[in-house]
């Protein structure tokens, strides 16, 4: 196989390898959930960025906002991870189209 199948294969296997790491990173924020154990009642499992730095401005349970914390970065690193995802898929078709 030459260097040109090789970039093929990552053009197709890139894309996929950030989505599972988005979705790993999604379903690793529990902030609804987070919210339910504390008796705040959310109206869907999304909570918003700016209700949890709210409650973590003005909680003063340190163990409950270390968790929002954490929630905020696995949630700031989904985006990343889809970012990416969305130019790899689009470097990938531009790179079959260009094949």
């Amino acid at each position: 196989m030459n260097s040109i199948d090789y970039l093929g294969t990552y053009c197709v296997i890139l894309p996929l390898l950030f989505f599972v790491i988005a979705v790993s990173f999604r379903l690793m924020d529990n902030s609804a959930l987070l919210f339910l154990q504390k008796d705040i009642m959310v109206s869907s499992s999304y909570v918003s960025r700016n209700t949890i730095k709210r409650h973590i401005a003005s909680n003063p349970d340190k163990v409950f906002t270390g968790k929002l914390r954490r929630a905020l970065l696995y949630r700031g690193l989904h985006r990343i991870f889809i970012i990416l995802m969305i130019t790899s898929t689009i470097t990938a078709i531009s790179c079959f189209m260009l094949a």
